[in-house]
């Protein structure tokens, strides 16, 4: 496998990470350089690891995922943007704090929603009897460099939009995980 195939497959695999780092951004107050690193680190992980899964799980993992990932895709980031919304109506003084996706059980269900796809990237790789270090490499880190640039543009649409950013994030993870399930059945 070349390395622009390879390029290729990770810039394809980021982009759902792209897409919920901008929306991550746009709805943390403040985003400073531990959310950076959180976001990044954890999408770029499990971008690594899904392949590397993919690949020792073989046909028995994704026999039994391949007809439900992009159901099961869809329903965390839809449970995580319905949370966002409903959040956004509270009062500023309700005493809920505001949802952070870069923390706690709402990143790990971010991670793995936004990597499932790569689960099946690990499977082809290992059917076709390539390597899958290196590609998975490859995949974590373009995976972590778009999240970090994905938070930066959310940080100024966040800016820009002030309080309306909450129910747009969340709106926005509906719609990926509609993407999601569109891609796969179309």
């Amino acid at each position: 496998m070349d390395l622009l195939s390879i390029a290729g497959i990770a810039i394809a695999l980021a982009m759902d990470s792209f897409s919920v780092s901008i929306a991550a951004g746009m709805i943390i107050e403040r985003p400073g350089p531990r959310h950076y690193f959180r976001l990044a680190f954890h999408f770029g992980l499990f971008q690594f690891l899904m392949p590397i899964i993919g690949y020792l799980g073989g046909i028995f993992v994704e026999s039994l995922i391949r007809d439900y990932d992009h159901w099961i895709a869809m329903a965390l980031l839809t449970l995580i943007g319905i949370k966002m919304i409903r959040d956004s109506f509270l009062p500023e003084d309700a005493g809920i704090p505001r949802t952070d996706p870069s923390r706690g059980w709402t990143l790990v269900l971010l991670s793995i929603a936004t990597s499932i796809d790569a689960l099946a990237v690990g499977f082809g790789i290992g059917v076709l009897g390539k390597p899958i270090l290196l590609p998975s490499v490859i995949i974590g880190v373009v995976c972590a460099l778009f999240s970090l640039v994905g938070v930066a543009l959310g940080k100024k649409a966040g800016e820009l939009l002030g309080k309306r950013v909450l129910r747009l994030g969340g709106i926005i993870l509906i719609a990926i995980g509609a993407r999601i399930v569109i891609e796969h059945l179309g």
